[in-house]
């Protein structure tokens, strides 16, 4: 049966969504406000892809942009909720659940409030258990599919008449620059539902139980919290199955922004032959050593916790900063079609400047 998602599951799926988060940002208050919002005025279930039919239609819940605290983004709940009511109206039949494309600090409880007031399900599956770059990462096998696709778009800043709403029709890679491009004219951030896929579809491409086990990760750093940074530094290798790759103080951080709204560059941790080089497109995508040699790459889970445990994202490393480097490897944790698909990384390999692809797709070679 499904697991009726309560209060206390907020705190969990932020805390364990801000871990899978991989230094990306997200705002860890959206998905306070999301999730306390869907267990206040409802009742979001989270389910198992098998107690769905194979013919239930399950679309991804995203938010899309890269909202910055200096752009005039507004986001509100009801946003995620009429992106998934202008979805169904679209395909002309009801949605039966909902998946994520990635965990975060808020996406992990993107599909809450369509559940609680919509009644669609929480699918436990994930485009990517961590979060990545680009949507093509999380779309479970559509990125370079000609078969036309639906996507919407809802939300903006008010005060500002930056209010949009949005549905699109074609091939997923012509389409989501579109979206992309209404998440900059809203303000930087909208809710978004999209790719309408049979249930039998999702349960062979995602990656399956991406939110039980941000959930579990939450509930362990939540446990292990009064006992101090190194208890839950602890706690979080322990239910990852991941190990501290790196210790160190950042020594250098070379991150710019870019016009594509992407952080690109490289933070180096430790000095000498110790040091290691984590190399960021928004979140972090590998891991080299002083020699240049590959120690972690994508898909592989790569994050920064502080020393009290806490996961940082890359805008708020210092340099001097004391930070441990996470890093669970691709082969034990559920990976999806989207991440195994050589399509969507030579993109990410001309922004960094690195290989990738002959690294992530070595794990299933």
């Amino acid at each position: 049966m499904g697991r009726i998602l309560v209060e206390k599951d907020v705190e969990a799926a932020v805390k364990g969504g801000s871990v899978y988060a991989a230094g990306g940002g997200g705002w860890a208050d959206h998905g306070r406000m999301l999730g306390y919002a869907a267990v206040n005025v409802g009742k979001p279930e989270l389910v198992s892809i098998d107690e769905l039919q194979d013919e239930d239609w399950i679309a991804t819940a995203a938010a899309i942009g890269a909202p910055a605290s200096t752009t005039p983004w507004e986001m509100q709940g009801i946003d995620y909720v009429k992106a998934v009511q202008l979805l169904q109206e679209a395909l002309g039949e009801k949605l039966s659940g909902l998946i994520i494309g990635q965990n975060g600090k808020s996406s992990t409880l993107n599909g809450w409030l369509p559940s609680a007031i919509l009644g669609t399900k929480v699918v436990d599956a994930v485009g990517d258990i961590r979060a990545h770059p680009t949507g093509d990462m999380g779309s479970i096998g559509m990125a370079g599919s000609p078969e036309p696709m639906i996507q919407t778009a809802v939300g903006g800043n008010r005060a500002e008449n930056r209010y949009i709403e949005l549905v699109v029709k074609g091939a997923t890679a012509k389409i989501s620059p579109v979206l992309r491009a209404a998440a900059d004219q809203s303000g930087g951030f909208i809710a978004s539902c999209r790719n309408p896929l049979r249930a039998s579809y999702v349960r062979s491409h995602a990656a399956l139980g991406g939110i039980s086990m941000a959930l579990a990760l939450g509930e362990a750093i939540i446990a292990a919290e009064k006992r101090g940074g190194s208890a839950v530094i602890d706690a979080i290798c322990k239910t990852t199955g991941g190990h501290i790759l790196a210790e160190g103080a950042i020594t250098r951080k070379e991150v710019v922004y870019t016009k594509e709204a992407f952080d690109i560059g490289t933070i180096r941790v430790g000095a000498g032959e110790k040091s290691v080089t984590l190399h960021v497109m928004n979140e972090y995508m590998a891991v080299d050593d002083a020699d240049g040699g590959r120690l972690a790459t994508f898909p592989a889970v790569i994050t920064t916790l502080s020393t009290e445990g806490e996961p940082l994202s890359v805008g708020q490393l210092r340099e001097g900063m004391p930070v441990f480097i996470l890093h669970v490897p691709m082969e034990i944790i559920p990976l999806s079609a989207s991440v195994l698909d050589p399509s969507v990384y030579p993109v990410v390999e001309k922004a960094m400047g690195i290989e990738i692809a002959r690294y992530a797709l070595a794990a299933r070679a």
